[in-house]
């Protein structure tokens, strides 16, 4: 039995790691690239921030109504159908396991030039990821309050390292050593340059709507659910525009589309020889607390689906003490290991479900409608309802929907593998309801 133990502030820092991992330091320039000036630029920003803080507003209310382990598997399967869940999630836990051990061999390939020789090269960076890996193991193993003083520290570090960064919205531009940029000259109208740059920024901004899974581990759910995922929004949107702000005032808008790694140009730019040693720190601290974040989140879907009868008993296994699901976990960390051999194209995975990935935050939101339309008159719920409902989650749910149907329309060949891994969960369900 799940007992809560995490505050408000416990969750304002899962939001932070869950949403800030490595995109902010690289969507910014595929964003520039679409966009093609700066007012589509900062339009699709704030546009695109504006929206995830309604979605913020939504899952809040969602999460205090009904606070339960798993949230994002369970409560769709509550308000639709548990094969409908089982799909979504079946891409996501396919997923997931393969992209946290992607983020950190991106981490890793930043922090290892600074380590011994010996760290060099394909074997280091994978020793470097497997250390990783198997210490934050370690750490959630001791239960979920010392993750949650982990993930309390690295966002810690992680909000002020980016606040650096962010010093540079307000210094005068320092002198450019780059070389002149071409110009940019985008293929798309202004409509359709601005709807495609929102598909790089709502992954920037996505991450948030996995504190459902925290519902059951939460105190005073009613009153630190909606604390902690507002507040948590509020300050991502902050940083994330301050940010973008200081890319363009100190590197120029025309070299952003041509700058990979923006955020080591911006910080080169700051600081001198020393920025991107100070970038490739940031960036491992960023890593570090996505990582842990993801190993308090992924086990909680494992108990909802064990729950339902999909996966065995022993995924729900919880150690009294710690409230740790210590084989959930091991699971999770077995299969991120072994995804250490089969990650050559992380990136196409994230196109392959990038479409899905909208459509289940969508149907997340959705689950709002139909809690409340089953409640009516007898609704004896009193904790926060989001403001102007039912307008705010229908526009929420509608600019997910566009941003999926561009994914599909620009990119349709990894959206079609996606929605491909999608229908595969349907005769799985089935089969999985059988074996178990």
């Amino acid at each position: 039995m799940i007992q809560p133990k995490l505050s408000a502030f416990d969750l304002t820092m899962i939001v932070v790691s869950l949403v800030i991992g490595i995109g902010i330091f690289r969507t910014p320039a595929i964003v520039a690239q679409s966009a093609g000036n700066q007012t589509i630029f900062f339009g699709a920003w704030l546009t695109g921030g504006l929206v995830s803080l309604i979605g913020a507003l939504t899952f809040a209310e969602i999460g205090s109504r009904r606070p339960v382990a798993g949230g994002f598997y369970k409560l769709i399967s509550e308000a639709f159908h548990p094969v409908f869940a089982f799909m979504l999630n079946w891409v996501i836990v396919l997923t997931y396991g393969a992209g946290n051990v992607g983020v950190a061999l991106i981490g890793a390939e930043y922090i290892n030039p600074l380590l011994p020789a010996s760290f060099q090269g394909p074997t280091g960076i994978r020793a470097t990821v497997i250390v990783t890996v198997l210490l934050f193991y370690g750490i959630n193993l001791l239960g979920i309050r010392s993750g949650a003083r982990t993930q309390n520290l690295l966002s810690g570090l992680k909000v002020l390292m980016m606040g650096f960064l962010c010093l540079g919205a307000f210094l005068s531009p320092f002198s450019r050593d780059f070389a002149p940029a071409p110009t940019l000259t985008p293929d798309y109208t202004a409509s359709t340059a601005f709807f495609v740059s929102l598909i790089a920024v709502f992954y920037t901004y996505g991450g948030y709507q996995q504190v459902l899974n925290f519902g059951a581990d939460v105190t005073n759910p009613q009153r630190n659910t909606p604390r902690g995922v507002i507040g948590g929004m509020l300050l991502i949107m902050a940083l994330y525009l301050t940010l973008n702000y200081a890319y363009v005032k100190q590197l120029g808008f025309s070299q952003l589309p041509h700058s990979k790694l923006v955020a080591a140009d911006l910080a080169r730019t700051l600081t001198g020889d020393i920025g991107y040693t100070f970038f490739s720190v940031a960036i491992f601290v960023s890593v570090l607390g996505y990582l842990n974040a993801s190993l308090l989140s992924l086990p909680r879907v494992y108990y909802a689906m064990a729950d339902d009868g999909i996966l065995p008993p022993i995924f729900k296994r919880v150690n009294e003490r710690t409230q740790t699901q210590e084989f959930a976990l091991t699971f999770l960390v077995v299969v991120m290991l072994l995804s250490l051999f089969f990650l050559g194209t992380f990136e196409k995975i994230v196109s392959y479900v990038m479409s899905i990935d909208t459509v289940a935050l969508a149907s997340a939101a959705a689950t709002l409608f139909v809690f409340r339309r089953r409640a009516r008159s007898i609704d004896t719920y009193t904790g926060y309802r989001v403001w102007l409902y039912p307008v705010l989650p229908a526009l929420f749910i509608g600019f997910l929907l566009v941003v999926s149907a561009n994914v599909i329309i620009t990119d349709p060949g990894p959206a079609a593998i996606g929605w491909g891994l999608f229908a595969s969960g349907f005769p799985l369900y089935y089969l999985l309801k059988r074996v178990v």
